[in-house]
């Protein structure tokens, strides 16, 4: 392997590693205010609005009920207050009943 190439790896691996280990140096010890620990509680379920919300739209087979009972379940279970697994899988199982069904 050419010394650039592991270079390039270890630079890599470095950037990825330091934005993840900060926080835990920064904040050992301390407790976030309630406020801030609500809105990083909410994080996963709007990172995976985010990537949901446009599949449901551009839905490719041209059977928009796919989109609207995996979004429907996704947000009856996060509603309910799942864990962001429980909403994905809950939306999965949700689909392919309604393929088997079809």
């Amino acid at each position: 392997m050419k010394s650039e190439i592991l270079w390039m790896i270890i630079g890599m691996g470095l950037v990825t590693y330091i934005p993840r280990m900060l926080p835990f140096l920064l904040f050992k010890g301390k407790e976030l205010p309630p406020f801030l620990q609500g809105v990083l509680k909410n994080v996963p379920y709007a990172t995976l609005g985010a990537l949901i919300f446009p599949a449901i739209i551009f839905i490719q087979d041209g059977d928009i009920w796919y989109g609207v009972l995996g979004a429907a379940a996704a947000f009856i279970t996060a509603f309910l207050g799942a864990n962001v697994i429980v909403v994905v899988l809950g939306s999965i199982a949700v689909l392919a009943l309604y393929s088997y069904l079809l």
